[in-house]
């Protein structure tokens, strides 16, 4: 049996800030976030760059590193470890048309500075995952761009990235929109595709986030079906869309039970997580703005709660059945069968 390690983000108990209104629940250090991800039985902890080095445009590469090592030393406290680093390029002035696309050098430039400071950084905290949310890389104007362009850019960029560490593994984590209108790199495919033509392909997978599959009017099943069977399915965060609209984060299986449930199968089914503890299960899921301050891991220890409730159904699976509908082409049989396994009949 597969074994399942759980991470989240400092980012995944926050304020309730949102577009609509400010936060409502006070600011928690991040060593008192780590602490309750240990008591609450997560393995590991995601970071963006700035997460782990909070000062970092303002420090020089030695104090980036120094600073990076006394968080491994937090983590170790806890038993916890770090599964990846990502530059948040998409949160300074300088990126807001693009980093890696970006139309000026010099923004351009920064965004590659981040790059390898977010290397220097994953270093230090005993990983090689560096993870690539391309958040604003593609174009609010259609026309503000050359797209070929832009997206020979892009992957110069992640042959830079790949050139500046020989141990360092890609992860781009594909999302159609928002907060950019129009992304270059909006499915696995797209990412997968862009990989290939990398200085070294073998070293670029993707994380596969649940939300960001529905967005694009995809499966996450599939999408992660997809990646496992070209061997590049390096991460997934799990958690659940209601429909086409803004990125929910919503806590895991909540809107879609039996799509939660295809992925935790196929995730089963293919042994993911067996390559050791850097291939984990990622819970990237944000709390209600209406959740109070004293119950905000709530979400989390739901997620996790719901994806091994899922999988103990998953481990029960009647693969005998399924083959004998597949056989007569009884997808009715076998629907009702998968819907009744999920409702306890």
């Amino acid at each position: 049996m597969a074994t399942f390690r759980f991470t989240v983000g400092p980012w995944n108990v926050h304020e309730g800030t949102e577009t609509f209104g400010p936060g409502i629940r006070p600011t928690i250090p991040l060593e008192e976030k780590l602490k309750t991800f240990a008591e609450i039985g997560l393995d590991g902890v995601q970071f963006h760059d700035d997460d782990a080095v909070p000062d970092m445009n303002n420090m020089s590469e030695k104090a980036i590193i120094d600073y990076a090592t006394d968080l491994k030393a937090t983590l170790d406290k806890y038993g916890l470890f770090a599964e990846f680093v990502a530059p948040r390029l998409w949160f300074d002035a300088r990126t807001n048309d693009g980093g890696f696309t970006a139309s000026r050098k010099e923004d351009y430039d920064f965004a590659i500075w981040r790059a390898k400071r977010s290397i220097d950084i994953a270093k230090a905290l005993g990983t090689n995952k560096i993870q690539l949310w391309l958040a604003r890389e593609g174009t609010l104007c259609a026309e503000g761009k050359n797209p070929v362009e832009k997206i020979i850019q892009l992957r110069d960029a992640i042959n830079t990235i790949l050139e500046y560490d020989p141990n360092v593994l890609v992860l781009i984590e594909p999302k159609p929109n928002e907060p950019i209108d129009r992304s270059y790199c909006g499915t696995a495919g797209h990412a997968l595709g862009l990989g290939a033509y990398t200085v070294d392909p073998g070293r670029v997978g993707v994380c596969i986030e649940s939300a960001h599959s529905v967005l694009a009017g995809l499966d996450p099943a599939n999408d992660m079906a997809y990646a496992l069977a070209l061997d590049k399915l390096w991460g997934v965060h799990l958690n659940d869309q209601n429909g086409m609209k803004y990125d929910q984060d919503k806590t895991f299986g909540v809107d879609n039970l039996r799509a939660a449930f295809n992925q935790v199968k196929v995730l089963y089914e293919n042994n993911f997580g067996d390559r050791g503890k850097f291939e984990c299960v990622g819970l990237d899921v944000k709390a209600m703005r209406t959740q109070p301050a004293e119950d905000c891991y709530r979400h989390i220890q739901n997620s996790k709660r719901i994806f091994e409730l899922l999988l103990e159904k998953a481990t029960r699976f009647d693969y005998k059945l399924q083959a004998e509908c597949v056989k007569t082409h009884n997808f009715e049989r076998l629907e009702m069968y998968v819907m009744e396994l999920l409702m306890g009949v």
